[in-house]
């Protein structure tokens, strides 16, 4: 039998949102010459969605291909900016993560776009505690069915998943794994296995549902 964590990322490991709106609405307003600005609250609130869920929120009014192409060089700005202005990693998480990967194998399964996990890794400290990541925009799928391929690629018999909102638990559900909700996070859960009010909460809760 192997046991596995498996994370969301963003409210969940890191909260790169003032990094993330600060990068796109520089690049809004100066490469894409548009007037559109928006908020750290705007922000929080994409957190989680999907690229394309995302781009049609901020540009409601422009074609599915143009707010794809907005939100490729937005994405592209977000990398740089944040290569140079780490984002905040939650209290204990190093510690706590460090400690879980001696017991569970741990993976990152997000709905952001090719390269952000990427960015996470190379900023936290303790990438090679992760066996695996997988997003929606390397793959194309939906967060449940990235977190089955995860499952199945690594061998693994016994699952949870942590993240902070609704989507979250949704593909938890679809993918059968009981998911545990990081209250801490950016939005709300109905009916979690488990909640975190702090992630140093984990190891005791992964110890009863694992």
């Amino acid at each position: 039998m192997k046991k596995a964590i498996l994370f969301d990322l963003d409210g969940t490991l890191w909260d790169s949102s003032e990094q993330v709106i600060a990068a796109w609405n520089r690049c809004i307003r100066e490469e894409l010459h548009r007037t559109e600005q928006f908020t750290l609250a705007q922000m929080q609130s994409y957190m989680g969605k999907t690229m394309e869920e995302i781009a049609a929120l901020m540009f409601p009014m422009e074609s599915e291909a143009l707010r794809c192409e907005y939100l490729a060089s937005c994405t592209a700005a977000e990398h740089d900016y944040l290569a140079d202005h780490p984002a905040a990693l939650y209290t204990g998480s190093r510690e706590i993560i460090e400690a879980l990967a001696k017991e569970y194998t741990l993976g990152i399964v997000s709905n952001c776009q090719d390269g952000y996990i990427e960015c996470y890794l190379a900023q936290c400290g303790f990438a090679s505690c992760f066996s695996d990541i997988e997003c929606a925009g390397r793959t194309g799928r939906p967060k449940g069915e990235n977190i089955r391929l995860v499952m199945e690629r690594n061998g693994i018999t016994d699952c949870i998943y942590v993240g902070d909102t609704r989507g979250d638990e949704e593909a938890a559900e679809f993918a059968g794994v009981p998911f545990v909700h990081a209250a801490y996070g950016f939005g709300v859960a109905q009916n979690a296995a488990a909640v975190l009010q702090d992630i140093r909460e984990l190891p005791a809760v992964a110890a009863k549902l694992l």
